[in-house]
């Protein structure tokens, strides 16, 4: 019987290139998944490691392992599972930040070696690393690589396999060490990483997995932090701080000169007020235009009408007219059948958008560029309770809420993902809807797209605030490496495309399945018409707009874009004034997520919490469209009437 694989974790700071690294050791074979109880990607693969085949986990990038964030968490506890080697990925160009983590790293007792990415860009500002004193230094292998080319990458997986144990930093200054001894008794002494451990207790993490009873170890840890005069957390880092300088002395210099080329001007341009704002506008706008217009339109008015439309979908209709049973043939190709409306939602409508978001998300990724643009927008983000990390899924919902969704994982906090999905499904129009909107509006007075547009950015102010406020948890830190500007490399950007398109079919595409039957069995029990019966009323009476409209609201429960288009039919036909198209199309901006968000917003958010941000959702719209309706109704001149 083979004996089981041993299991190497890629440790590292936040944009140092471990997931380039990454895939130079494990090639094509990757799975990426959720860790267990999270929502964060953690990516697996298998590398040989001198002759030996290895399990690697690429671990998210980490400032600290006593955590502030999920992804902290997550790269904490994994290394607690007791991984056989730790390979820590430094950055040349900031060698002080990652022996930090490595000297934090050291309280786990794992086996250790180190990469020393980045080398190119290191040379490139004057630097130089001596990279065999550093081993020296430390006591592990240590290997100069630039991932994005695979230099060293054969160095170091013949280094990996030699890892060994670094010292912990020891100082019993203020009795740090007695403090920690304490509390490492607290668990068995086989227990891996019992000093990492006891070191995030006493810095006040409260999320260590606890044995024995939790209270006597809590209540400990609170009581040893009393008896120091200083923060001990603050203690500890100095104490490693003093280790870390000692070690950059010898080790790091500046030489050259500096090598100014235009990656380094265009960097330095996107960090200032003038131009960045200019070129963080021009690159949201050509996110844009590759997402939103080619994406969700030129490519999936193509898959629609003409890959699906005119082949999938009538092929298999012609299979299934052979089947005697009407129930399975409106099951597989009805109005609500699985290839009908599921496979081909699925791959017609949002493969194209997931696929070009992927790559943009990849360019802004592998550039450099996207650190910046969080930086510039920082400051208007931290007006409804987020931070600049919250850009990304909130203009990508402007293609796809369903994807934008999905991205919320690269924020920080449970309470800034919960924020941004509510403002993802309240007040952000994809790009499918958004374009029916806008051919509303054409040929109209202009008034009309200004009074739905104040309405629209005043309700998200309003209710980002709101939420801000009422949502619990702590705002996140703003920290942020800015890495230099870099040539994206393609063969990096699609590889990561296939992986998390892989991914797009495993997790996503199931939901599309799942959602389409249970509308097939309620349109078969008669309970869409009945649900349209009873929203007719309220239709007509608060909103002052025509019965056939519920049919639209209803139908955009599906997909946004068919709501809109179904407002936009009675426009056509004249049933709609001035005053109704306004109050349309904020119902229908503000009205429900489609399905495909909202078993997206149930797998990432919790079916509790997407029960909630419905029922607020529905209930803003209602407000904010029957008090649009009523000042309309009240003010006719505001729509130059």
């Amino acid at each position: 019987m083979p004996s089981p694989r041993r299991t190497l974790a890629l440790v590292g700071n936040p944009n140092v290139g471990k997931s380039v690294l990454f895939h130079r050791l494990t090639g094509e074979y990757v799975n990426v998944s959720n860790y267990p109880g999270t929502t964060v990607e953690v990516a697996r693969g298998r590398a040989s490691l001198a002759g030996e085949i290895w399990d690697v986990v690429d671990t998210p990038g980490v400032n600290s392992l006593i955590p502030f964030s999920e992804d902290e968490r997550v790269t904490r506890d994994f290394l607690l599972g007791a991984p056989e080697a730790a390979l820590v990925v430094l950055d040349a160009k900031n060698l002080r930040r990652g022996l930090r983590l490595i000297f934090e790293l050291a309280d786990y007792g794992l086996p250790i070696s180190v990469a020393l990415n980045l080398m190119d860009e290191a040379m490139d500002r004057g630097i130089e690393v001596d990279v065999r004193r550093l081993s020296e230094l430390l006591g592990v292998p240590v290997v100069g690589t630039v991932a994005v080319t695979g230099e060293g990458v054969a160095e170091l997986k013949r280094a990996t396999a030699k890892a060994s144990r670094l010292a912990p930093t020891a100082s019993n200054e203020d009795g740090l060490e007695n403090a920690l001894s304490t509390l490492e008794a607290f668990w068995p002494r086989e227990r891996i990483g019992r000093r990492g451990l006891a070191a995030a207790l006493l810095a006040g993490d409260e999320s260590v997995p606890a044995p024995r009873d939790a209270s006597d170890l809590l209540g400990a840890a609170a009581a040893i932090r009393r008896t120091f005069f200083r923060p001990p957390r603050q203690l500890m880092f100095e104490a490693r701080e003093s280790v870390v300088r000692e070690i950059e002395a010898q080790v790091f210099s500046r030489k050259g000169e500096i090598r100014s080329g235009w990656a380094a001007r265009w960097g330095a341009w996107s960090m200032r007020p003038w131009p960045g704002y200019l070129i963080a506008a021009g690159v949201l706008y050509l996110t844009y235009l590759f997402v939103g217009v080619f994406g969700a339109g030129v490519a999936v008015t193509f898959f629609e009408n003409t890959v699906f439309g005119r082949f999938i979908v009538p092929a298999a209709a012609r299979l299934m007219a052979g089947v005697p049973s009407p129930f399975w043939r409106d099951l597989m190709v009805g109005p609500y059948g699985v290839i009908s409306m599921a496979i081909s939602y699925a791959f017609a409508l949002l493969l194209p958008i997931v696929t070009t978001f992927f790559i943009a998300f990849g360019l802004l990724e592998d550039s450099g560029y996207l650190p910046r643009l969080s930086v510039m927008v920082d400051r208007a983000f931290r007006l409804i309770g987020l931070n600049g990390r919250a850009v990304l899924p909130m203009i990508l919902g402007l293609g796809c809420d369903t994807m934008a969704t999905v991205t919320t994982r690269v924020l920080d906090t449970k309470r800034e993902r919960v924020i941004v999905t509510f403002l993802l499904t309240l007040s952000i129009p994809c790009s499918a809807q958004l374009a029916v909107i806008l051919a509303m509006t054409a040929g109209l007075s202009a008034r009309v797209m200004f009074v739905w547009l104040a309405v629209l950015l005043g309700t998200t102010l309003a209710a980002g605030a709101a939420a801000a406020r009422f949502v619990p948890g702590a705002r996140s830190p703003f920290l942020m490496e800015i890495p230099p500007i870099r040539r994206p490399l393609l063969r990096n950007v699609f590889l990561k495309m296939r992986i998390r398109l892989a991914w797009y079919v495993k997790e996503v595409v199931p939901l599309f399945v799942l959602g389409t039957l249970v509308l097939f069995f309620l349109d078969r029990w008669g309970a869409l018409r009945v649900l349209e019966r009873i929203a007719s009323p309220v239709v007509r009476g608060w909103l002052g707009l025509p019965g056939e409209a519920t049919g639209a609201f209803l139908i955009g429960f599906l997909r946004r874009d068919y709501g809109a288009a179904g407002l936009y039919r009675l426009q056509k036909a004249g049933l709609l004034n001035l005053r109704q198209v306004t109050v349309s199309l904020v119902v229908v901006t503000l009205f429900m997520p489609c399905i495909a968000q909202w078993f997206i917003m149930v797998k990432e958010r919790g079916l509790r919490s997407a029960l909630g941000m419905t029922a607020i959702v529905g209930a803003v719209a209602l407000g904010v469209s029957c008090a649009v309706n009523a000042g309309l109704n009240a003010c006719p001149w505001i729509l130059g009437r």
